[in-house]
């Protein structure tokens, strides 16, 4: 009597490996990554002060609507700072490794 081994299931089937993945992919992936997180912040931002700016000449007459994307653009830039941070700590950890 002859057992098989189960195929397609385990962690090769649920995570397949991609065959041309290499160092620069994963380093361009985290530098577009970046890129997004940087620019969405950014929109968030110009977003934000075109709403101030409209409340102030009277454009606007929502305080609320305004806050709101006041506050929305501060809280997207301390998590990108505290991504930011987060990413160089790891970069320090990797580098204090021992080789």
């Amino acid at each position: 009597m002859e057992i098989k081994g189960i195929s397609g299931v385990g962690m090769s089937a649920a995570f397949p490996l991609e065959k041309n993945t290499s160092a620069t992919s994963v380093a361009d992936g985290a530098g577009k990554f970046f890129k997004e997180l940087v620019g969405k912040v950014n929109d968030l931002s110009q977003q934000s002060d075109q709403a101030i700016q409209k409340l102030a000449t009277g454009e606007n007459r929502n305080l609320h609507e305004t806050m709101i994307a006041v506050e929305k653009a501060s809280v997207s830039f301390l998590f990108m700072s505290q991504v930011r941070n987060k990413a160089l700590e790891a970069y320090q950890e990797v580098m204090r490794m021992p080789v």
